[in-house]
């Protein structure tokens, strides 16, 4: 059983990350940091690439995302902005935004025991350097840290077994599989494994 931090998730600051690798396995220096507005601009920038590059892994669709203004994501970056985000993590190589992760949580009493993770995204020339199992595993310190979230859910594309395998790693399950989940403008259909962890483990 985890024992709760005094630190809310809300209340975290971008020191509490605390995460930099100046000198990982390829030498590029990679730091991770919660977003604050003034970052928006280059969230907006890398997620309309990812959109555009990787339609089957989102929801949303490219055309619809570009024509937002970058501030309509601040709702992402934590309660305060009406949204139901908690944070968004980012991870930069220098000025550069070459990742993120956005937790949310419910509102409804109910459920608010429940956080999603929604919006992983690593930008392609930064494949395969750790930075997604990074940005999970600083999301999930995160949530430990706030004792009313008790599990936490996530979605992937199926067959994305690279996203798949950081998620198991991680500790997620599948409990679900939803077939023809997303339907690309070709026709072309995706299904969704959705996946949960018990914060309390």
């Amino acid at each position: 059983m985890r024992t709760p931090s005094p630190t809310s998730t809300t209340g975290a600051s971008l020191n509490d990350l605390n995460d930099s690798d100046s000198a990982d396995h390829i030498g590029v220096p990679v730091t991770l940091r919660l977003l604050g507005e003034g970052d928006l601009p280059a969230y907006k920038a890398l997620r309309d690439a990812m959109l555009s590059r990787h339609e089957q892994a989102f929801t949303s669709d490219a055309e619809t995302e570009r024509a937002r203004e970058a501030a309509s994501y601040r709702v992402r970056l934590h309660p305060q902005a009406g949204g139901k985000s908690l944070f968004t993590i980012g991870a930069w190589q220098g000025e550069r935004l070459v990742g993120a992760l956005t937790c949310e949580h419910e509102n409804r009493k109910k459920v608010m025991h429940i956080a999603h993770l929604i919006g992983m995204m690593v930008d392609d020339d930064f494949r395969g350097r750790g930075i997604g199992k990074r940005l999970l595993q600083q999301a999930l310190a995160l949530l430990r840290r706030e004792p009313r979230l008790e599990s936490v859910t996530l979605s992937v594309t199926a067959g994305n077994q690279a996203a798949i395998a950081v998620y198991r790693q991680a500790g997620f399950t599948r409990y679900g599989h939803l077939p023809r989940a997303i339907r690309l403008s070709d026709g072309r259909y995706y299904a969704k494994d959705l996946m949960s962890l018990d914060l309390r483990d």
